[in-house]
């Protein structure tokens, strides 16, 4: 059941909100300034934040009369064009980066509430979704029902994505990794300016962080998985549990591939069908549950997926950063990936 007090909301990000138009229906942050990561100079980290709205021309127009300096040149065009162009290309997302304000900087993103939903509950772009498979600071829940089950829904798809990916046995670090690891796998940046390690420095610190976030859908597959920190004590629970284990039979996996998003499953229709033979959605789910290379299969239809959304949201970003911002920003992420 969800909780009926009201969100405590941190002062720095009151205060940035503050700085913005009001009419935006959610709102998260997330990064390493947001949630403890293993970093060496976690001050130098900028504030990510996400905003979700209903009419994003209304929203831009209102934002350029507040924070004219936060757009690049697409500005000049218009709200109706800034808008637009969010809506039509990327992951439909709209940064404005490196933005100086209340004494930190800042990145904020800007997405339809429409947009957010599918991308949640079918993995289109499995860009927002993957950021929301990670613990994130929620600063203004959404009132919307439609929006909620989605988060939900999410989480549950993750789930089900990591289970398919794991062998049979597995730890529970090795659980929360893979699930952070979904919208990483792919992702062409990890390649060059971004740390290595960054999932594992995602994942360490924040154990039970992840136990809160998918702990509730854990305990409905026990005929699936055998997670022990179900059962353990709290003293217990403070240990990493080494010892989970799953089913991964045809059946358990036919399961688990049902439950995956709609794209995930195009892609993997798509995969299946190369050759001469062609097979409904159905058909091939099920022979993907009885082939060996199950989890391989899957791995290579999500890298497809996150390797077409970066790239395209990431060239996006050149435009709506504009070319100085750009080279900063990707500047302080070398610079950040080499201390």
């Amino acid at each position: 059941m969800a909780s009926t007090r009201p969100m405590i909301v941190a002062p720095i990000y009151a205060r940035i909100l503050s700085k913005f138009p009001q009419n935006f229906t959610f709102c998260f942050a997330y990064g390493s300034a947001v949630k403890k990561q293993i970093e060496k100079k976690p001050k130098d980290n900028m504030i990510d934040l996400i905003y979700c709205v209903d009419n994003p021309s209304a929203w831009h127009e209102a934002n350029m009369k507040e924070n004219f300096s936060h757009y690049s040149g697409l500005k000049y065009f218009g709200h109706n064009f800034v808008a637009q162009f969010q809506e039509n290309f990327g992951a439909k997302v709209y940064f404005n980066t490196l933005v100086p304000l209340e004494g930190v900087w800042i990145k904020y993103g800007v997405i339809t509430t429409k947009d957010l939903v599918t991308d949640l509950l079918e993995w289109s772009d499995l860009y927002l979704a993957g950021r929301l498979h990670k613990p994130v600071e929620i600063i203004k829940k959404s009132s919307s029902a439609e929006l909620q089950t989605a988060l939900q829904l999410n989480l549950q798809s993750a789930v089900h994505c990591a289970l398919l990916l794991l062998p049979d046995t597995f730890s529970e670090y090795e659980f929360y990794y893979t699930i952070s690891n979904i919208s990483y796998s792919g992702d062409f940046r990890m390649t060059f300016g971004e740390n290595k390690n960054k999932v594992e420095n995602i994942v360490k610190p924040q154990v039970q962080s992840f136990r809160n976030l998918y702990g509730p859908f854990i305990s409905t597959l026990t005929d699936y998985v055998d997670f022990p920190i179900l059962q353990e004590t709290d003293k217990e629970k403070q240990k990493v549990s080494s010892s989970c284990s799953q089913d991964v039979s045809p059946l358990a996996r036919l399961h688990h591939l049902n439950q995956l998003p709609r794209w995930p499953q195009k892609a993997l229709t798509r995969f299946w069908n190369k050759g001469v033979l062609r097979q409904d959605t159905e058909d091939v789910l099920r022979a993907v549950a009885y082939d060996p290379d199950c989890d391989l299969i899957v791995a290579t239809c999500i890298r497809d997926i996150v390797f077409k959304s970066s790239a395209r949201q990431s060239l996006k970003s050149i435009a709506t950063a504009g070319l100085l911002k750009s080279v900063r920003y990707s500047s302080r992420k070398i610079l950040k990936m080499l201390s």
